[in-house]
């Protein structure tokens, strides 16, 4: 982008939290954050990340910056959280380079299923405030009325566009979810594809630390074995690589999931689908997931029990 399209405020919040102030602009992405790669006057490169302020950055950016400090793959924040007006900002070593790890068979499922075993044990040793409310598309612990999350974009829109199916099992694996008494735990909440890269087998870096969630555990790695190869629309993977997803997670762990955490894990999956073709359905697109959805949607609500 061109360097005069920059916010206003961020060459100064740059001279003021980092010391220099950017001279080019490396890229621009623009999605639930705004995310500015940037060159600095001196040369370094880093990454200026603004979002909502909503509460939950300054959690966030804890967790980051202690399990980059621990040695995870992540980017080291630079910076804490910064108020900039009704804007949380903050900054984090550019770590590019690594591919993207393409595929959803079984054997791709459970290289993703170890990186997350991985993250999960290294959260649970951190103490942080829970970083509430939970991103929306795992946020179906809401008190709102009705049975999505209140978005006033969305509640806006005409809700008859959603299919009868998505409404049919985001409510009954939402009534499973809310039934379980579970602990909760700091998770990886958009644990999909475009947010890692990997070098050859090994992984190099996960991103998106600004969507952390506090759920239960089973529920977090339901969410995550039903989206780790997800790249852009919604999207579910085969029901086997759900299930080697949720096998090697627990192998990896070195522990069982109780038959109500796996019932939950398999409900926790079907959530962050509906929840995408829900949002597909009332911006017009079509819903690349319908499909998957639609067949899958019975076997994952048995093993749901719901």
């Amino acid at each position: 982008m061109p360097f005069d399209d920059l916010p206003d405020w961020l060459p100064a919040w740059c001279l003021d939290h980092l010391g220099d102030q950017p001279a080019d602009v490396l890229f621009r992405q623009q999605s639930m954050s705004a995310v500015f790669g940037l060159r600095l006057a001196g040369g370094k490169h880093v990454v200026v990340k603004a979002r909502d302020d909503d509460g939950r950055a300054g959690s966030c950016v804890t967790a980051q910056a202690r399990l980059a400090e621990n040695g995870f793959p992540c980017a080291s924040p630079l910076t804490p959280v910064v108020g900039v007006g009704p804007l949380a900002v903050h900054a984090e070593e550019f770590r590019p380079g690594g591919e993207v790890l393409r595929g959803d068979a079984p054997d791709i499922a459970v290289r993703y299923a170890e990186v997350f075993a991985r993250l999960m044990a290294a959260l649970a040793d951190l103490a942080v405030t829970p970083p509430l409310p939970n991103p929306r598309w795992v946020r179906w612990d809401h008190t709102d009325p009705g049975l999505w999350p209140s978005i006033e974009s969305l509640d806006a829109k005409d809700q008859s566009f959603i299919p009868a199916y998505v409404m049919d099992a985001a409510d009954r694996a939402r009534r499973r979810m809310l039934a379980a008494d579970l602990p909760r735990v700091l998770g990886h909440a958009d644990f999909e594809a475009h947010n890692l890269r990997w070098h050859d087998q090994q992984v190099w870096t996960v991103h998106d630390w600004d969507s952390l969630a506090w759920q239960p555990e089973a529920a977090l790695v339901g969410a995550a074995s039903a989206v780790f190869a997800k790249m852009g629309p919604a999207t579910l993977p085969p029901i086997e690589s759900t299930e080697a997803f949720l096998a090697a997670y627990q192998d990896f762990r070195a522990r069982l999931f109780t038959a109500e955490e796996r019932q939950i894990a398999w409900a926790a999956s079907l959530w962050p689908a509906a929840h995408d073709v829900r949002w597909e359905a009332l911006h017009g697109y079509t819903a690349v997931s319908g499909k998957a959805l639609w067949t899958q949607a019975a076997e994952r609500l048995r093993r749901a029990n719901a």
